[in-house]
């Protein structure tokens, strides 16, 4: 079994595990190294316009609001975004901050017809620690994985 199938099938049984309406959810390495070594994998990035200019973005990966900054009003159109953007046979893996949004992101792909849907855990910036502070405990950032800003 190859590394790529090594992965997906974790994040296939950690969906499982935690009772998740869509195909898989992923670590942040995970999502890493199949965003490098799985062709076509489309990797979303779901946070607001603000976020990825004064946080930081993703090289590589497709931007789509799920809510718009400031209100946090939903994206009407991130369905209709996403289809013209990527096939719904496509391997696509959501992030957001913290994986919440991103976890609605693939409920919403996976509801339109997206079955290769999964969802990164931690998100960009991770959980909180102990001073409420991001980028520390756990998240993309805090992993070391590549990204940048403005």
């Amino acid at each position: 079994m190859g590394k790529i199938t090594e992965i997906l099938n974790a994040a296939q049984k950690r969906a499982q595990e935690m009772n998740l309406p869509y195909e898989g959810a992923l670590l942040p390495i995970e999502a890493y190294e199949i965003q490098q070594t799985a062709p076509g994998t489309k990797l979303v990035d779901v946070r607001t316009r603000a976020e990825l200019d004064w946080v930081g973005h993703i090289p590589d990966a497709m931007e789509i609001e799920w809510a718009t900054y400031p209100g946090m009003k939903l994206n009407p159109h991130f369905i209709a975004e996403l289809e013209q953007q990527v096939n719904k046979e496509t391997l696509v893996l959501f992030i957001c901050r913290s994986g919440g949004r991103s976890h609605n992101a693939a409920i919403a792909a996976t509801e339109a017809g997206y079955v290769k849907s999964y969802n990164v855990l931690e998100g960009f910036e991770g959980d909180k620690d102990a001073n409420n502070h991001r980028n520390v405990l756990s998240g993309w950032r805090a992993r070391k994985l590549p990204w940048g800003q403005s």
